[in-house]
C-alpha cells in the first residue's frame, strides 16, 4: 500500500502541506493513522509539481524513505506551485523496486499515483496486459501492478478520456479481470480525480487557497471530509463532486 497526495488552488510551497502538518505525508511515511494494509510506507517516495506556464509537469523521485533525503527538504521549501500530486510508497510483492516503480508516474501533462495492490500480481494479470497495445506495454517503467494501471490509465487518456472516465475505466477494467485495492489518483494540473476502492480518501477545502485531496488528513481539522468506499472524486480546486462508480463490488 502507499499514501498519496493531490493539491489545486493558490501557489503554495509543497512543504506546507508534505512536511509542516502534524500528520503530513511526511510523517505517514512511517506512521499513517488510518492505513489498512501495511504499517510503513518507505520503498521509495515522489513528488510532482506544475511550474506557471508550463503544462508540462516536473518530478522529483527517489527509491528510500522521504525523511533520509536531504535534498526533499530543500526542495519542497522553494518551490512554489498551484498543483501538485506526491507519493510515499509500500511496495507489493512481486514489485519491481527503484525510482522507475515510485509515483508519480507521468507522462505528458499528467500525474498518476496508486495506493493499494492488484490480486495476482504478475502472474494472473495477462487478461489486463492483453488490453493494451504491444508497444504500450514495452513503455512499461516498472515492472509493477501500479505502472500497468498507469499504462491503462494513460491509453484512455491519449484517445480523449477526462480523468475521472480515465479512471472509472481502469477500475473496470481490472474489475472484469481480477480483484484489488484500486484508490487511484491522477491530475493534469487543473483537475483531480480519485477513486476509492479498498482504502480511504478524504478531501478538505483550504480557505482562501483550493482543495486537498488526500488518503488521510494530515491534521484534525473539522474540515476534512471521507470519501465513500467505491466512489469516484473529481475537483477543479474550487468544488468537489463525489458519485458512485459504475461498478462497486
Amino acid at each position: 500500500m502507499c499514501r498519496h497526495i493531490a493539491y489545486l488552488g493558490e501557489p503554495v510551497a509543497p512543504q506546507d502541506l508534505l512536511v509542516h502538518p502534524p500528520y503530513a505525508l511526511y510523517r505517514q511515511s512511517w506512521a499513517p493513522r488510518t492505513q489498512r494494509h501495511g504499517t510503513v510506507n518507505v520503498d521509495g517516495f515522489g513528488l510532482g509539481w506544475y511550474a506557471d506556464g508550463d503544462e508540462t509537469p516536473a518530478r522529483y523521485r527517489r527509491t528510500g524513505p522521504i525523511w533520509a533525503d536531504e535534498t526533499f527538504a530543500d526542495l519542497a521549501r522553494v518551490v512554489r506551485t498551484r498543483a501538485l500530486l506526491a507519493a510515499v510508497r509500500s511496495a507489493t510483492e512481486g514489485c519491481a523496486a527503484g525510482e522507475g516503480a515510485a509515483a508519480p508516474f507521468a507522462a505528458e501533462r499528467w500525474l498518476f499515483s496508486h495506493n493499494g495492490a492488484v490480486a495476482g500480481w504478475p502472474g494472473k494479470l495477462d487478461g489486463l496486459a492483453a488490453l493494451l497495445p504491444p508497444a504500450e506495454l514495452l513503455e512499461l517503467e516498472a515492472h509493477s501492478d501500479s505502472a500497468l494501471l498507469w499504462a491503462l490509465t494513460l491509453h484512455r487518456l491519449r484517445r480523449g478520456a477526462g480523468l475521472d472516465e480515465a479512471l472509472a475505466g481502469t477500475v473496470a477494467d481490472v474489475a472484469a479481470h481480477t480483484t484489488g485495492r484500486l484508490n487511484l489518483l491522477l491530475t493534469d494540473g487543473t483537475s483531480v480525480a480519485a477513486t476509492t476502492w479498498g482504502d480511504t480518501l478524504h478531501h478538505r477545502a483550504l480557505p482562501g487557497l483550493g482543495t486537498v485531496v488526500a488518503s488521510e488528513p494530515y491534521d484534525d481539522d473539522p474540515g476534512w471530509t471521507a470519501v465513500p468506499d467505491g466512489s469516484l472524486l473529481l475537483t477543479d480546486g474550487r468544488g468537489v463532486t463525489v458519485r458512485p462508480l459504475p461498478s462497486h463490488y
